[in-house]
């Protein structure tokens, strides 16, 4: 059989792009643009969600009164507008920045929190909450990751901010069994560009492959992973891990934040080419695409396990949706019909 020959770069480009190249390129640029499609039923995506659950979840978890847990599924039609919130402050210290480490749950940066530099007030907040660390919870597949939901949709993951109280606390142990010891605030995010800020982080990831693992990261501003956007809905309820102590207030934005996806191989089921000319075009795509840089297969490289174990990888660190019993959702904007479209 007479295989045709390999088209490089060189060739397409001493071609002026071929047709088949153009179609090629056409198809690998909707790749890099297009989100992967939600399904098509609410309910079908969140059933897939729970059963995917991971093993901590599915035994009985002890929850301390049980009144006010977390994450829920927030309603936009039901949540109040309260025009007494205003933006959250927000002043972090890039310089108290310590490490990333692998807790064998998900990856977590902490923060130095002895002095009162670095922190949130202002919003829903009485007193000046100092950053603790912060964390991601995310899903084995795009359709499913973040904790809290919006009207039943789900993020591919979420990221939480932990704050303690540093005026009625002396520390962050005592803040988490403390009222209003902790402010949490989460960030959804969605397919999209690459996170040049994020991708900081993710490259330090390998080095925290196995659980127990920790790795030094230098000065890092959380503030980079907010959305320009400060609109947000607050409510009071519980940390999404153990000890789940009723000790939070959440402060979730409205808006997401964008980050890279991971596909398969663009161009695989596509029908146009092959893999020798997909790579022949890649050049067309400069480093930063997003074809190179999947954040959230990064996220999912991460293990479970301590080397020697069998390898378990890390997804679906979340907790199940609690039901909101009789609190009370605020928002700092007024309700549109935008909300189904974020």
């Amino acid at each position: 059989m007479v295989r045709p020959p390999v088209l490089g770069w060189s060739h397409l480009k001493s071609s002026g792009l071929s047709l088949l190249a153009k179609q090629i390129w056409g198809t690998l640029r909707s790749h890099l643009l297009r989100p992967a499609r939600w399904c098509s039923q609410v309910p079908c995506a969140q059933r897939r969600r729970n059963d995917a659950l991971h093993p901590v979840w599915k035994g009985p978890a002890s929850v301390p009164g049980g009144t006010r847990q977390s994450p829920i599924n927030i309603r936009w039609r039901d949540s109040v507008y309260d025009p007494q919130l205003q933006p959250l402050g927000v002043s972090y210290n890039a310089e108290a920045c310590l490490y990333v480490w692998n807790t064998g749950y998900l990856f977590q940066v902490e923060f130095d929190d002895s002095t009162e530099g670095s922190g949130i007030s202002g919003g829903p907040l009485e007193n000046h909450y100092r950053l603790k660390q912060f964390h991601f919870h995310w899903g084995a597949v795009n359709e499913w990751g973040s904790e809290h939901t919006v009207d039943d949709r789900v993020y591919p993951a979420e990221l939480h901010l932990v704050h303690w109280n540093a005026v009625k606390y002396q520390n962050y142990t005592d803040a988490v069994t403390g009222a209003d010891g902790l402010a949490v605030v989460g960030v959804f995010l969605k397919l999209g560009a690459r996170h040049e800020e994020l991708q900081e982080l993710v490259a330090v990831l390998p080095d925290i492959k196995h659980k127990d693992a920790r790795a030094a990261l230098g000065p890092f501003q959380p503030s980079c992973l907010l959305p320009a956007c400060q609109d947000y809905w607050t409510y009071p309820g519980s940390l999404t891990t153990p000890p789940l102590s009723e000790s939070v207030t959440w402060i979730i934005h409205k808006k997401p934040i964008e980050v890279a996806q991971d596909q398969n191989f663009p161009g695989k089921n596509t029908g146009v080419g092959s893999h020798s000319l997909l790579q022949g075009i890649f050049p067309i795509l400069g480093s930063n695409s997003g074809l190179l840089h999947w954040q959230l297969a990064a996220f999912r490289s991460l293990l479970f396990s301590v080397p020697g174990e069998e390898e378990k990888t890390m997804v679906n660190n979340y907790r199940p949706l609690q039901p909101l019993m009789n609190r009370k959702v605020r928002s700092s904007f007024q309700a549109t019909h935008e909300g189904a479209r974020l």
